[in-house]
Parts: structure tokens; C-alpha cells; sequence
């Protein structure tokens, strides 16, 4: 990666207030001197995440994401540290020199990602309509599937001839090497001759385009009925298939009221040029969470446009989960005679799809449909069953309002009693939720122990002298007169007594700023660390600045727990003895 110079940084993020960019994804409301808001990067529907305008941070309490301006944009915006300052930089009007900077070995930046994608769907978009090279295609697109020119253009859509070597050569000319290709996805390599192959053979093309414009992958279909029917650009350094949706860099400026999410790019394209421009699709993929959070950051209505196979039953069940999570309301369309939104305008018109959109139905009404259609409820066994099966659905809504709804919906459907149901309902929300109690005293024990931990897995190794470490650092990072004092080995600490790799390295990172001509910066700390680990920098000095007791014996009672750790494992000690920090509080209660 590319490292950047310390004024670049510190001038981008002195122009890039952490209050109004964070804004500008998450609704927040002050909570004090602070805000806070729900976590745009996982699931929630109590507020845990907030930020700090005194200091530029943020911090989620639930899923551990943390850190500064940059930090926040990488995650949000899906991009690696240098791009989310050239994302920053860009947003203030900064332009950042191209003197100073290195780049990786072997890695490709993304901004030569996007420059390669484009010169590969200019090419593509010659191929067809080019008539020796894409008459097929352009048959395929304009008379199979009647799209006019104009739709063809508008999402510069294209062909990828049946050879093994057109694309490859042509980007070569180009001065794109082997490995970018085949970083890129529009190459492979053959596992007999080890030559590269063009990844797209005899496809219709669609570009995959973000919402700055950039074309970030491709998506190959073919115009039988080969197998796969798909081929999708897998991830590379500037595409994540699980944070894009297709057509969203249209749809963004016609979703304010809905948004309409299909499982294929011909149904989406079909539905822009039937006037409906607010539909997107997933990228070969199921929902994921991420995409859920996305569509909410836009609209707060999803209609559900899925097949209507055992597949699409299935992905409109996933979906509907997901979009719960973020608050998202969902409607579900079923399209009689027909398998997807494509097909439907075809054979009936804009006009209908309208009508249907207007009849979809809830989304617990289609989950009710689907558990009714399975039994036969005039058979008294199958109405239990039938019963059963709707309780533990309604208990899977958060809101109480939609729980009372949905049994008394049942109720009526299933003829059955409406206290009946509701019992049934409060015994399974008991035991879901001593089911959950139970779940998070795990989690939380196992974060205690260390367990499972991705960023220091040595923790579990000493939790005594790990916890010690994060006093050390926790107060390194709050306070400068600390890091002073560790610099001048005023506590006999060196990067050694560090029993921990992440800690070791978060230790001689933050010396290393300090001694720097400018000093300590937290940006520049962002700089050296992966996003993970900067969340867990980030909760050490949280945990610090909200305790009062911050002084010189607790640095120094770590300090010293930490060298005794250190003195009974070169001891083989069993490691029984009294740490400095519990010999500390022990004396304070005496007192």
C-alpha cells in the first residue's frame, strides 16, 4: 500500500469533521457531550454506536468497529486506507502530491483496478457492436430480449467474443500485466500451459458501476442454456460482491419513497426501462448484511421482486430476515404467470407490474401464506402443527405492536382462539430470550478468557498480562505525558515486556510517532494497523478515558504486573503470584 505523508493526513482530517460525515450515513442524536446512533456496520435496534467530537473518534459498543474519520470511511465505503483519504481528500478539495509515496510490492491499487475495468468495458462495448465480433449478442439483447439501443447504452452493457486471447491481447497492448489481469478477474490462468485465458467467453457483459461512477466488476451472462449462466467477477483489491448492489448508481436518485431488489441484472434492466428506475439487484449472491444496511441508508421500503422457485421462496426468506434487522419495511410481489419481473413486463406491460406492485403483500403475510399452504387445517394434528409453526414466527419480529398483529392475523386465519395463541407466543419469547441471556454470558466469558479473539489471540495465553498491556497502551493513547514517560524508560518498560505480537506492536508504533519530528498521531496510528485492529485501539482508549482513576500507580501497578508475567514464564512459574494492579486496589480498600 501506499504510505502518506504525515501533513497530508493531518490536513485532510482537519478538514473532515467526524460530526458531519458520519452524519451523512447514520441519524444521530446528542447524548451529552457525545452522539449516537445505530451502527451502520452490523445489526441493531438499540443505539450502540457512537461518536466523540471532542477528540474526532468513534466507537461501537457492539460490534468493536472504531477509530477516526479514515477509519470510519474505509469501512463505510469499502475502501483500503488510501483510498478513504483520497475519498476525503476529494470530498475537501485536497489534492494529495504523488511525491513520497511507495507502492507495495505484488499489490494493485485501486485506482488501477477501476482505470483497467474501464478500458475493458470499452472493449466489450466495441466487441458488440462490432457485427463481426458481437452480432450474436447484439441480437441476443435487442430482439430476444427487446431492449432498445438507448437501454443498451445507458448501462454499457457489452460482449465478450468466444476466444481465448482477444481481451488479454488487447490489454496487454495496453500495458496491464499477467497478474493485474488475473487480480482483476478478467483473466485466468490455465492450470496446464500456466498462460492467461480471457475469464469471459461468448457473454453478454454488464459492468458493475459504484456509486462514484467507477466501473468495479463485471457480471458475464450467456445466452443459452449453458452452465454457469452466470459468471461473476469474484473480489479483488476494488470490489467487494458482498457490499454492491447492481444498478444502485442509477437507483440512488429514485428510491427516496421504495426500492425494488431483484435476483438478476436482466430483471433490473427490464424494470429501468420500464420506467420502474428504482430497481437493484445482489450480485450472484443472497443478501448479506452489508447490502441490507445499504438499502436502508436509502429508503425504508423494499419490495421483494424474487423468483418464484424453491430457490427465490428461499432468498426472499434470507431477505426478509436481513432487511428486519435494519428496520427496513418489506413487501413481497408475486407475479402470476411468470418467473421474474423480466418476463412479467414482457408478456403483460409496465401498466400491470404497477397494479402488483400496489397489491404486494407484507412480509409476514407471505411467510403466513407459505406456512398455510403446507397443512391441511380442517385436520385438527395439522392445525397444531400449522399453529406451532406461526408462534415461532412471530416471535422472531422485535416490536410487540407487530407480534400482537401478526397472532391475531394468525388467530383469525387459523381459527383458533386468540389467547391461545398469544400464551403460546409469550412462552416461546421466555424462552428465546433466557436462550439469548445465555448466549451472551457465553460471549462474554469467552471475551473475558480471550477466546476466539482474531486481533491478539495471544490474550488466552496470559489474561492477567494482556489485560495489563491494554491499561499500558490505553493510557499511551489517551495521554501524552505516558508516552513520554515510556520513551524515557522512566518504568523500565521496553517493546520485550510485551508478552503479546499485537500489543508489542501497538507499544513500538506509539513510540514511534512520538519520536517522530510532528509527534504522536492518531490518523497516522490508522495508517499501520487493519481495520479490526483499529477497533481494538480504539476500545483501550475508550476504556481509559471513561475511568477516573487513570494516574501514575495504575500505569506503574501495570507496569509491574506486566514484568512479573514476564519474570514467571522465563521461571516456568505456575504464575499464581499477586498482580501488581490486584495488590494496588487491595491496598486502596485497607485504606
Amino acid at each position: 500500500m501506499r504510505l502518506i505523508a504525515r501533513e497530508v493526513i493531518d490536513d485532510i482530517v482537519a478538514r473532515s469533521d467526524i460530526e458531519q460525515i458520519i452524519g451523512s450515513y447514520v441519524t444521530l442524536k446528542r447524548a451529552g457531550s457525545n452522539l449516537k446512533g445505530l451502527c451502520p456496520f452490523h445489526s441493531e435496534k438499540t443505539p450502540s454506536f457512537v461518536v466523540y467530537p471532542n477528540n474526532q473518534s468513534f466507537f461501537c459498543f457492539g460490534c468493536n468497529a472504531g477509530g477516526g474519520v479514515i477509519s470510519f470511511i474505509q469501512q463505510a465505503e469499502n475502501l483500503d486506507f488510501v483510498g478513504a483519504v483520497e475519498f476525503l481528500a476529494a470530498r475537501a478539495g485536497v489534492s494529495i502530491p504523488q511525491d513520497g509515496k511507495a507502492e507495495r510490492p505484488g499489490e494493485m491499487s485501486r485506482k488501477r483496478v477501476y482505470d483497467m475495468n474501464l478500458a475493458a468495458a470499452k472493449f466489450f462495448r466495441e466487441c458488440l457492436f462490432d457485427p463481426a465480433l458481437g452480432g450474436d449478442g447484439l441480437r441476443y439483447l435487442t430482439e430476444t430480449r427487446r431492449l432498445s439501443m438507448a437501454t443498451v447504452k445507458h448501462f454499457g452493457l457489452g460482449f465478450a467474443p468466444n476466444t481465448f486471447g482477444l481481451l488479454y491481447n488487447h490489454m496487454r497492448k495496453l500495458g496491464y500485466t499477467d497478474e493485474e489481469l488475473i487480480q482483476g478477474f478478467l483473466c485466468g490462468r490455465s492450470q496446464k500451459t500456466g498462460k492467461p485465458y480471457d475469464y469471459y467467453r461468448n457473454r453478454i457483459i454488464f459492468p458493475i458501476i459504484d456509486t462514484s461512477g467507477n466501473i468495479i466488476a463485471f457480471g458475464g451472462r450467456v445466452m443459452d442454456d449453458s452452465k454457469p449462466k452466470y459468471l461473476n467477477t469474484s473480489d479483488t483489491p476494488g470490489f467487494k460482491k458482498s457490499r454492491n448492489l447492481f444498478a444502485l448508481n442509477f437507483a440512488r436518485n429514485h428510491c427516496a419513497e421504495n426500492i425494488i431488489l431483484c435476483e438478476g441484472y436482466m430483471d433490473v434492466i427490464a424494470l429501468h426501462a420500464a420506467g420502474f428506475e428504482n430497481a437493484v439487484a445482489t450480485l450472484g449472491t443472497a443478501i448479506t448484511s452489508e447490502q441490507a444496511r445499504m438499502l436502508a441508508r436509502y429508503t425504508k421500503k423494499v419490495f421483494l421482486s424474487y423468483d418464484s422457485d424453491e430457490a427465490g421462496q428461499k432468498a426472499a426468506n434470507r431477505a426478509m430476515l436481513m432487511l428486519g434487522e435494519v428496520d427496513v419495511e418489506v413487501r413481497v410481489i408475486r407475479l402470476p404467470d411468470a418467473k421474474d419481473p423480466d418476463e412479467y413486463i414482457r408478456k403483460h406491460g409496465a401498466d400491470k407490474f404497477r397494479r402488483v406492485l400496489e397489491g404486494s403483500q407484507s412480509g409476514f403475510q407471505y411467510k403466513l401464506d407459505g406456512i398455510l399452504s403446507k397443512y391441511d387445517i380442517g385436520d385438527p394434528e395439522q392445525r397444531i402443527r400449522a399453529g406451532n409453526d406461526c408462534c415461532a414466527l412471530i416471535v422472531t419480529y422485535y416490536s410487540a405492536v407487530e407480534r400482537e398483529v401478526y397472532t391475531s392475523m394468525a388467530a383469525k386465519q387459523l381459527s383458533l382462539p386468540l389467547d391461545v395463541l398469544k400464551n403460546q407466543v409469550q412462552v416461546l419469547m421466555k424462552k428465546r430470550m433466557r436462550d439469548k441471556s445465555s448466549e451472551e454470558r457465553r460471549h462474554a466469558q469467552s471475551e473475558i478468557r480471550g477466546v476466539g479473539d482474531r486481533v491478539n489471540p495471544d490474550v488466552i495465553k496470559d489474561v492477567r498480562a494482556a489485560s495489563a498491556e491494554e491499561i499500558i497502551l490505553g493510557l499511551m493513547l489517551v495521554f501524552p505525558e505516558y508516552r513520554t514517560a515510556a520513551d524515557q524508560e522512566a518504568y523500565g518498560l521496553v517493546p520485550d515486556d510485551f508478552f503479546t505480537a499485537f500489543g508489542r506492536r501497538v507499544f513500538e508504533a506509539i513510540l514511534e510517532l512520538h519520536r517522530s519530528p510532528d509527534g504522536f498521531s492518531a490518523p497516522m496510528m490508522e495508517q499501520l494497523f487493519s481495520l479490526e485492529e483499529v477497533g481494538r485501539i480504539q476500545q483501550m482508549e475508550q476504556k481509559r478515558r471513561a475511568l477516573a482513576e487513570n494516574g501514575q500507580s495504575v500505569f506503574r501497578a501495570a507496569v509491574e504486573t506486566l514484568k512479573s508475567a514476564g519474570a514467571r514464564r522465563a521461571a516456568g512459574a505456575d504464575g499464581d503470584a499477586v498482580s501488581g494492579i490486584e495488590r494496588l486496589l487491595r491496598d486502596k480498600k485497607k485504606k
